[in-house]
């Protein structure tokens, strides 16, 4: 496949988002609009480009933190948007030129089109035409520019809507925001653009209608056959949709849900209501799992044949051979093996190794041996206003109800909690440690409390 470069536009509002985060920082799935794009793209050129503008230092950090050392291999832009607005002007310098790319051909991406595959990108590269627009037909294609075509099938013009009189607004076929150009071309077409019309800025779109009528050869106005190929790239909408609303996020998200259960259940993962679970895109399933309904699995979350019961929620942990809830809590850096947790326990930061923890428990910072049963209302207080603090359990430990274990603290094997207790100093093997007081009963009490006979 012939090298290409990638330039992914992220320097625009997003109004439409109504929110004070950069538009392409929502997530979906857990992921990044603009790390998504990017990730795509890095697949398949080894020359991308992405151009900021608008809070670029948060998006910047973002990248950052998301790519580490990759980002090396990805060049930022600012776009000047006092002197060259537009998506036209993202893709110029400071002089009003392409900015520098380290290949012939090019693919111009936008940040919020988070579902598009390296395959999709890799065709509009590989295209033989020297412009390829992407384009879907909507049934409400509101918001989008419309895509004319001649009777040839080539593109001769793209509107923006803002633009279209009510004729063009009817126009179904839409752009759906991807082009492929030989740089050359690009290269000429640039300097041509104007900032004439309703927004005062330099359309991308525009180069289609500067070129859509010149001849190949001469590059002057022609109507022969060898003019200028600007061919439709005919998208599959659910891949190719734009995200400029938190509804149409919602619908991304959706779409990608959607995936990533099929790709589960395609695995052998047993799924109860699947539609009502989330997953976020690095869980992965091994063996015989099943999950029931109303389930969150987030972050780098691995579920090895186990199962997740109602309502419960797997963060960034590991989960093997157990069962967990319904409406359990495991919070990040848990690793759970053979293990029972049971409905409200919360862990945190906790490794239980065949453990039975059956209600009503938090267990944070913690490590916890085989055979060991934790009873309800267990608490271990790993918080003491200034910084966290760990509970060692053994094996074979029995811990009463409406415990609380106060950290720093060790439990060794084969030993026994009484009920209600609150443990401040450890406990070696074998012992049984009581804190409750000695239980006292008054005859009569109640009569005199209440004042009767």
């Amino acid at each position: 496949m012939a090298k290409f470069s990638t330039i992914i536009l992220a320097a625009g509002v997003g109004s439409r988002m109504k929110s004070n985060k950069p538009k392409v920082l929502h997530r979906i799935c857990g992921k990044s609009m603009i790390a998504r794009i990017t990730e795509a793209a890095l697949q398949v050129s080894d020359d991308v480009h992405i151009v900021l503008y608008h809070q670029k230092e948060v998006i910047e950090a973002h990248l950052r933190e998301y790519f580490g050392s990759k980002l090396e291999s990805i060049t930022l832009h600012t776009q000047d948007c006092q002197n060259f607005p537009g998506t036209g002007g993202a893709l110029m310098d400071s002089s009003g030129k392409l900015i520098d790319l380290a290949h012939d051909r090019l693919v111009v991406l936008n940040g919020d089109m988070p579902l598009i595959t390296p395959e999709s990108i890799a065709t509009i590269a590989q295209a033989q035409a020297p412009i390829i627009v992407s384009t879907i037909t909507l049934e409400n294609p509101s918001g989008y520019g419309r895509v004319l075509v001649d009777s040839s099938g080539q593109i001769t013009q793209i509107i923006e809507e803002k633009d279209c009189n009510q004729a063009q607004k009817a126009i179904t076929l839409v752009n759906a925001g991807i082009y492929g150009f030989d740089r050359g071309l690009l290269e000429r077409s640039l300097p041509r653009l104007t900032n004439d019309n309703a927004q005062q800025e330099y359309y991308l779109t525009d180069v289609i209608a500067l070129n859509a009528a010149l001849d190949s050869t001469s590059l002057l106005e022609s109507s022969a056959p060898n003019r200028i190929k600007i061919a439709p790239f005919y998208g599959n909408a659910r891949e190719f949709m734009g995200v400029n609303s938190k509804s149409e996020l919602a619908q991304a998200e959706s779409i990608r849900l959607q995936e990533l259960r099929q790709r589960a259940m395609d695995q052998g993962v047993i799924m109860r209501l699947p539609e009502s679970i989330y997953l976020e895109e690095w869980v992965e399933f091994e063996g015989e799992c099943e999950i029931e309904n109303n389930v969150r699995i987030c972050g780098k979350s691995v579920i090895k044949h186990s199962h997740i019961k109602a309502s419960s929620v797997v963060e960034d942990s590991v989960i093997e051979h157990s069962d967990i809830g319904p409406m359990a809590h495991i919070r990040p850096k848990s690793h759970i093996s053979h293990t029972h947790i049971g409905n409200f326990v919360e862990t945190k930061a906790a490794h239980l190794e065949g453990v039975k923890a059956g209600h009503l428990s938090y267990l944070g910072d913690c490590e916890i041996g085989s055979g060991s049963n934790v009873g309800a209302g267990v608490i271990t207080c790993n918080y003491d206003g200034k910084g966290k603090h760990r509970t060692i359990i053994g094996q074979n430990v029995f811990i009463g109800s409406d415990t609380q274990l106060v950290a720093p603290v060790e439990i060794e094997s084969s030993a026994i909690i009484g009920a209600g207790s609150t443990i401040t100093t450890n406990v070696k093997s074998g012992e049984l440690a009581l804190s409750r007081t000695k239980q006292s009963n008054i005859a009569g009490f109640f009569y005199r409390f209440f004042a009767k006979p």
